[in-house]
């Protein structure tokens, strides 16, 4: 009994680091707090797309600043969900203010935790209205333990990995693409 108890003690002191939870792995890479938004996407297999858009859009620079940022980072396969072309021609020199147009519309300024998300959402009649960097509204609403984003079309995305925090704010992976009006 007492190395079951220490077994367990290892793996909870293993975990908080700090005084905080270690982050999640995203795309199989260990996130680090130290690390900036850019040099933690980088490194998850599963916003591959995600980084080239940004890339393309010319946004590494303002996502590698002080922010604080809150990010809802689409995965690989949002980006697949969309109509049959659309990501290869959004990353055509031609149409860079429509791609920096999406993805600024998955950043909001400052660091919001999934807590605090939540708490706004209580606060407003269980929805959360955000502005975002691009300028217009996102809706964040919990759906029991999970958070659904609802973009300016009504779509709607959730939160598969919530609070992975870094030296400049914070990210949520979500499993579809954030459309503006």
């Amino acid at each position: 009994m007492r190395f079951i108890r220490q077994i367990a003690f290892a793996a909870v002191a293993s975990a908080f680091i700090g005084g905080a939870f270690a982050n999640p792995e995203v795309g199989g890479a260990p996130m680090s707090e130290t690390k900036n938004i850019v040099q933690n996407a980088v490194n998850s297999k599963d916003h591959t797309t995600l980084v080239a858009a940004v890339k393309a859009a010319g946004l590494v620079d303002t996502l590698q600043s002080a922010g604080p940022f809150t990010v809802f980072a689409p995965v690989n396969a949002a980006f697949a969900k969309l109509p049959a072309g659309t990501v290869d021609n959004l990353l055509k020199p031609e149409n860079k203010a429509t791609l920096t147009a999406v993805l600024t519309y998955h950043v909001v300024p400052g660091k919001l935790s999934i807590e605090d998300l939540k708490k706004d959402a209580a606060m407003h009649n269980g929805k959360a209205s955000l502005t975002t960097v691009q300028g217009e509204k996102l809706e964040v609403v919990p759906m029991g333990r999970k958070l659904e984003i609802v973009d300016a079309k009504g779509g709607k995305s959730m939160v598969t990995i919530g609070d992975v925090f870094q030296s400049n704010g914070v990210i949520h992976v979500i499993d579809t693409v954030l459309m503006p009006n």
